[in-house]
């Protein structure tokens, strides 16, 4: 499948900022399933923009501007090659073992109510990938219908309890669970082509089975991630995976507008 993304995200500032620096996880990496035809990083403003790795095996872009900077304008655009492997990861980068993506972090603590539900829903089996794909289910049929949309910093146990839960929150919540159950989790942020419009891009989760590898699992559709998603990066959490994350100095505060448009052809 041929994915066209046009993603677009502007900052505004009520006052005049004197420096940005801003790491962008923007950049999809080529693996044995999705090649990466072109793809293009533009800002309005004049900026250093520098090419690296992060420490998960991320392509990541640091951008410096400097300035009197009342907004800027980030611009993403390119097309991937898709297939589908019904969602085993094949030819990542991966240059931390599996049992790191045991580690807990602030945002995906499960809480006694998520580490239950994940126990229940993953009970009558001892198969690995069985498990996993009955937590998805479960997640799906508690939250039928998670949007893509802003981070809202709400950690997995807070979402569970809360409802009306984000692609993000449901994702951070099948790693919870996941880990919950000692089972190697981290969340994905990429693209997914569907008939809908985009505040944001798309979120699931990854689990690691022993002779298999990483396997995703979207619990915003139940199912695991087919030709029609484009992975970008990946983390413990949403936050260290988060498409763009930085430091600004200067006095004010910020208005965040994303416009995403995700296009698939056969």
């Amino acid at each position: 499948m041929r994915i066209t993304i046009d993603h677009r995200t502007r900052y505004r500032f009520s006052e005049p900022q004197a420096r940005l620096v801003q790491m962008l996880r923007l950049t999809p990496c080529d693996t044995r399933d999705q090649t990466v035809v072109s793809w293009m990083i533009g800002v309005d403003c004049d900026a250093r923009m520098r090419d690296a790795t992060d420490g998960f095996g991320n392509a990541v872009t640091m951008l410096y501007a400097e300035g009197r900077i009342e907004a800027i304008d980030i611009t993403v655009t390119g097309e991937v090659l898709t297939g589908d492997t019904n969602g085993v990861v094949q030819g990542s980068i991966e240059p931390l073992p599996p049992m790191l993506y045991l580690r807990t972090t602030a945002r995906t603590a499960p809480g006694d109510g998520l580490a239950a539900f994940a126990a229940e829903s993953a009970s009558g089996t001892g198969d690995t990938l069985d498990r996993m794909h009955r937590l998805n289910a479960a997640l799906h049929a508690r939250f039928p219908c998670a949007p893509d949309a802003p981070d809202q910093g709400l950690t997995a146990a807070e979402a569970f309890v809360r409802g009306g839960a984000t692609s993000r929150d449901v994702a951070q919540m099948f790693i919870a669970a996941a880990r919950s159950l000692e089972i190697p989790a981290r969340y994905v942020s990429g693209y997914r082509s569907d008939a809908g419009a985009h505040c944001a891009p798309h979120a699931w989760a990854e689990a690691h089975v022993d002779g298999l590898g990483w396997i995703g699992f979207d619990p915003v559709t139940g199912l695991s991630p087919d030709e029609s998603y484009v992975r970008v990066a990946v983390g413990l959490d949403a936050l260290g995976a988060a498409s763009i994350a930085g430091t600004r100095i200067g006095h004010g505060d910020e208005e965040l507008d994303v416009a995403l448009r995700v296009v698939s052809e056969e």
